[in-house]
């Protein structure tokens, strides 16, 4: 593991986490032994974050384009989903963790919507790690929502068009308050965005590591940290 500098810690990570399928496949077992594997990864990744310092880390756990995706595999990653809920929320709220499920979760059940406002309420105070776990999340979406709250806003007299600038419309987006993404992680090899975080990620460093999910580790988070360090931010200046 290489030594960080504590000082140029990325205050906000996202991971898109991928490679579940195929790494089934190289065991010839089927999709969602990926998916399952891929929660021990999560666990590791969670716990370096806070380890770290790192104060938000933000998961693409289903988007909204997962839909497509066979019948099947789509009830197991529901299932998989609320099992995660129920063994996690628990460790997560011991280590002062804060859980937000962004996403359009009313698509979701709801036994599963109500296990999530539950972890929600209990670890909204929390106060260590704010950990995001994006779910029939998009892009897109998260602009056009936003977009929909201020025009609504604006159709009842609560703000004038010439009110909405960046901040403004920042707040209107499931990320609220929170700082913009530092480093966005993917793994797997693939190098594409896959509609994750389109405007929190205007600024962000992008590292593409081989490593498929499921073997994610707490070094292959430490070398993509590392390498975050070693980029000079210039954020659209010269220097």
């Amino acid at each position: 593991m290489k030594e960080l500098d504590n000082n140029n810690i990325p205050e906000h990570v996202a991971i898109i986490m991928d490679g579940n399928g195929r790494w089934a496949k190289q065991q010839n077992k089927l999709r969602i032994f990926g998916h399952t594997n891929g929660v021990a990864a999560v666990r590791r990744a969670v716990s370096y974050a806070r380890q770290t310092g790192v104060k938000f880390l933000t998961l693409y756990a289903f988007s909204s384009e997962n839909w497509n995706r066979p019948e099947q595999e789509v009830s197991a990653l529901m299932t998989l989903f609320m099992q995660a809920l129920d063994r996690e929320v628990k460790k997560l709220h011991k280590n002062n963790i804060r859980l937000k499920i962004i996403g359009d979760i009313s698509r979701f059940s709801e036994k599963l919507q109500e296990k999530i406002a539950k972890a929600e309420k209990l670890t909204e105070n929390n106060t260590a790690l704010t950990l995001n776990i994006a779910a029939n999340y998009g892009g897109c979406w998260d602009i056009v929502q936003a977009t929909q709250q201020l025009a609504e806003k604006v159709k009842n007299n609560e703000i004038s068009v010439s009110d909405i600038n960046e901040s403004l419309f920042q707040q209107h987006l499931v990320t609220q308050d929170e700082p913009p993404v530092d480093l966005l992680i993917r793994t797997s090899g693939e190098q594409r965005i896959s509609n994750f975080l389109l405007w929190q990620i205007a600024y962000a460093e992008l590292c593409f590591l081989d490593v498929l999910w499921p073997d994610f580790s707490e070094k292959d988070f430490n070398q993509a940290i590392a390498c975050y360090q070693q980029r000079h931010r210039r954020f659209g200046g010269t220097e």
